[in-house]
């Protein structure tokens, strides 16, 4: 039996996705990271490899969005009842932007900072939600954007412990 070029092709790229399983690598992205269009409105800086401006990734919305977005609802401290948030996963926007570190300091407009380790975004669907109930949050209302935990998906993230790595308002993550 013979194989046309492009049988060859096919089975040679079958061949090298099989590898890339295998010893586990990820597809990257280091030529996927546009320039913003609108305001900047998250920087990202520290242990990254995929940059846009001066060795940081500068995100607008449109940008994130277009990583994709998930939600969940939740009960939450700072609101009454269920509240839906939508927004990218923190899982792969750090997947985007090649982070390679342990941690994350999160800075807010406000100047709050918190640390949260890498592992967070493994363990639990942490998301830096840009809507809360369909719509976009604006500064006065923690917005624009806001890392949000799934806490009712689990007892343990009822605890301060993570309610303090939810910042609001973030404006830029460094990644350690």
């Amino acid at each position: 039996m013979s194989f046309t070029p492009n049988r060859r092709s096919f089975i040679r790229g079958f061949a090298v996705a099989g590898l890339a399983g295998v010893v586990g690598l990820r597809p990257s992205f280091a030529s996927a990271l546009a320039e913003p269009q609108g305001k900047v409105i998250l920087t990202m800086s520290g242990k990254i490899a995929n940059t846009n401006k001066d060795g940081t990734a500068q995100f607008d919305m449109a940008m994130l969005e277009k990583l994709g977005t998930q939600s969940f609802e939740t009960v939450t401290p700072w609101y009454d009842g269920k509240v839906k948030f939508e927004g990218v996963p923190m899982a792969t926007l750090m997947d985007f932007v090649g982070a390679n570190g342990t941690s994350i300091t999160v800075k807010a407009l406000n100047d709050y900072a918190t640390d949260i380790p890498m592992d967070d975004f493994k363990k639990y669907p942490v998301i830096l939600a840009s809507k809360r109930d369909g719509n976009y949050m604006p500064v006065r209302d923690k917005g624009p954007l806001f890392i949000v935990y799934p806490y009712d998906s689990d007892p343990d993230l009822k605890h301060q412990r993570f309610y303090s790595r939810s910042a609001w308002q973030v404006a830029q993550i460094i990644v350690k």
